[in-house]
């Protein structure tokens, strides 16, 4: 349980407050690896509503938003929960459930009925996950001033799309999106009825494209190590991409894979409470499998975001056992990784990598990922990881053609 802080007195009531502002408020703690513990075995366990009990009460305290009596009486109880502070946070998880955030379910039982034996859990639903998704991106992209989120540019262009190019001289073929001023100064001197073809002149249109979008997203164990959550932002920028895509960019699609020992596809709403999974970094069985989910897309532009703070450290093998060394980079890995990203230059997937760490090896390796593909690489911080993923994806000022 949350320990319980004396702080100043709150003048407003607790019952004040909406779902929204709520959700607002244990964001963080929702998103992050305080809802599970990060040594759970099983890495989707869903968390409890104890977990979010302690999260409203935290959220609470280090507001200064506890009532002083409601403080006194829970700081000299033995169980919060027994209090009137207790049954006025079991109000505002009721009123979660009600206002459709959250999804309230039991261990040994699929309705949740009285009577049931089990340990009450519970799921974010899809209005909290758009919520938290939107919050994040507001969030992410409120530093960087007013944004004009249109459609992705490549080097293509195409005359009668969107006339925002350049100007050049009309070839058979273009269609004829005449730009009259440069037309006419080619003829002022000789006339309109001595106009020929070589002296119209029209405005391009940048050819604008679809792009599938793969997330591919390390959950490895080091990605928690050394004292910092690097998966919490990680998974914060990868719901406010998804919210930017959905409203933004509606003929996009964009996809989860989540690796570590293996690897595996997960929803926006499974990715919203994933926890941090086996220790080891397998980052080809995480290109296979974006690389089978992007073959399934009928987009003019295909690429993968990879986020990640190691080294790969696992693969695996055609009888499906994995392999693993964390020491180094194991030749046999690398050059296993290396393959599929030969496989993605192949296909027309650009990677785009966003590593969470400067070591001189993973430096080497991402800018190998990066020429073979095109890709971009950066070296990012928690803290600005999502600016770099938001704002490349808006601006894509490596562009693509395939």
């Amino acid at each position: 349980m949350a320990r319980l802080t004396r702080y100043s007195k709150f003048e407003g009531e607790l019952d004040q407050l909406d779902s929204s502002e709520l959700m607002q408020m244990i964001q963080e703690a929702l998103l992050g690896q305080g809802m599970n513990d990060p040594y759970d075995p099983d890495p989707n366990t869903r968390p409890s509503m104890d977990d979010l009990f302690d999260a409203i009460l935290e959220a609470l305290a280090e507001r200064n938003m506890i009532p002083e009596d409601l403080l006194m009486e829970a700081m000299q109880s033995e169980d919060v929960r027994e209090t009137k502070l207790g049954e006025q946070i079991q109000t505002l998880m009721d009123r979660l459930q009600q206002d459709g955030f959250i999804r309230k379910e039991f261990e040994d039982g699929e309705g949740g009925g009285p009577g049931e034996s089990g340990e009450s859990k519970f799921q974010l639903t899809d209005k909290s996950i758009d919520f938290l998704g939107y919050k994040s991106l507001r969030d992410l992209m409120g530093g960087l001033g007013r944004s004009s989120a249109g459609a992705h540019d490549t080097r293509e262009y195409a005359s009668g799309v969107e006339m925002t190019g350049e100007l050049k001289n009309y070839e058979f073929g273009d269609t004829l999106n005449l730009d009259t001023t440069a037309t006419l100064g080619n003829v002022m001197g000789k006339g309109v009825e001595n106009l020929q073809e070589s002296d119209l002149v029209i405005r391009q249109a940048e050819y604008n494209s679809s792009a599938a979008t793969i997330v591919l997203l390390d959950c490895s164990h080091s990605m928690i190590l050394y004292g910092e959550d690097r998966f919490t932002p990680a998974k914060q920028v990868a719901l406010a991409l998804a919210h930017l895509i959905r409203t933004q960019y509606p003929g996009d699609t964009v996809k989860f894979v989540l690796f570590h020992d293996s690897a595996e596809e997960v929803t926006v709403s499974k990715l919203a409470q994933a926890q941090i999974g086996p220790y080891h970094t397998n980052t080809a069985g995480g290109l296979r499998l974006a690389q089978q989910l992007l073959k399934r897309e009928n987009k003019d532009m295909k690429q993968i975001v990879m986020i990640t703070d190691g080294k790969p450290s696992a693969l695996t093998l055609p009888d499906g056992r994995i392999y693993k060394n964390a020491y180094g980079l194991d030749p046999y890995v690398l050059g296993a990784t290396l393959r599929e990203v030969a496989n993605c230059r192949r296909s027309g997937i650009q990677v785009n990598t966003f590593m969470l760490a400067r070591d001189p090896d993973l430096v080497g390796f991402v800018r190998r990922v990066s020429e073979m593909t095109r890709g971009k690489a950066y070296f990012t911080t928690p803290q600005n990881i999502g600016q770099y993923v938001l704002m490349d994806f808006v601006t894509n000022k490596t562009k693509m053609v395939n």
